[in-house]
């Protein structure tokens, strides 16, 4: 497995491109199909030790993901998402997220956290408390909310309407708000008003 994976990634990180201190790393939950490789990715010791959360983000390190996100390789690419969530303080990040597409497998492959085994998960965040819509129903980032109260967006100079679709939420580090863009801004919601769609 390791000799395929090697030669998948050229003897380099799959992430920065460094070919340093490589090591194999899982990345759960393993894919049941295709090659026993597909479910592991080649990281030198820095990317390896922030993914693993031994050592602190550093965001200008993780620049390199605005060519690993776009990788065909699914494992690279649910690896960068995963990071890139773990950035929601960088514009670039955000804007990378916005932009990106994953297929509907390999996005449910990159949200799977929650159901995989108690191993480290390489880009998985410290768990945090639930953050749950009006209605108590848990919300994920990526997830479209609906709007159950008209809101006057202060410094936008608009009201976002009841009703209004938002769509791609990212979560924040407290519950009770998300991120969202509405009318090209990108603003904070109250979970309080809002509706998981769909």
């Amino acid at each position: 497995m390791e000799q395929a994976l090697r030669s998948r990634a050229q003897e380099r990180c799959e992430l920065c491109g460094d070919g340093h201190a490589l090591v194999a790393t899982e990345v759960p939950p393993t894919p049941h199909d295709g090659e026993a490789a597909d479910g592991w990715i080649l990281l030198c010791a820095t990317c390896s030790d922030q993914t693993a959360g031994t050592a602190p983000m550093d965001a200008k390190h993780w620049f390199c993901l605005q060519e690993a996100a776009w990788s065909e390789v699914a494992v690279v690419a649910v690896c960068s998402w995963r990071l890139l969530q773990r950035l929601p303080d960088e514009a670039w990040a955000r804007d990378l997220l916005d932009q990106l597409y994953l297929s509907d497998e390999t996005l449910a492959w990159a949200r799977a956290t929650e159901d995989a085994s108690d191993a480290p998960d390489p880009g998985t965040p410290p768990t945090v408390a639930k953050t749950l819509d009006a209605n108590g129903t848990a919300l994920s980032d990526g997830d479209s909310v609906t709007l159950i109260k008209a809101l006057d967006v202060k410094g936008a100079g608009f009201v976002a309407k009841r009703g209004t679709l938002v769509k791609n939420i990212r979560l924040t580090d407290n519950p009770a708000h998300v991120e969202g863009r509405v009318n090209n801004f990108t603003i904070v919601l109250k979970t309080c008003f809002l509706k998981r769609a769909g």
